[in-house]
């Protein structure tokens, strides 16, 4: 099975995404939580991380947003 993390950096006028692809899922969820670690003390506005399946089923996702609230939301 295939698994996507995508990491998302969103300002109010714009967004920037990395997709990453992998076969095994404990790494996909190694990758999952690099980016929610960054993203903890990010100084981007909103900061978040969403894994998936390669059929595009949602697994998780949160988001940190700075300035707005201290603690990640699930999503």
């Amino acid at each position: 099975m295939v698994y996507i993390v995508i990491e998302i950096q969103a300002t109010e006028e714009s967004a920037a995404t990395i997709v990453n692809n992998y076969t095994d899922r404990n790494i996909a969820e190694q990758k999952y939580h690099q980016i929610l670690s960054a993203a903890s003390v990010s100084s981007v506005p909103v900061h978040s991380a969403v894994m998936l399946t390669g059929d595009g089923t949602r697994i998780k996702g949160e988001t940190y947003r700075h300035g707005i609230s201290p603690a990640p939301v699930e999503e």
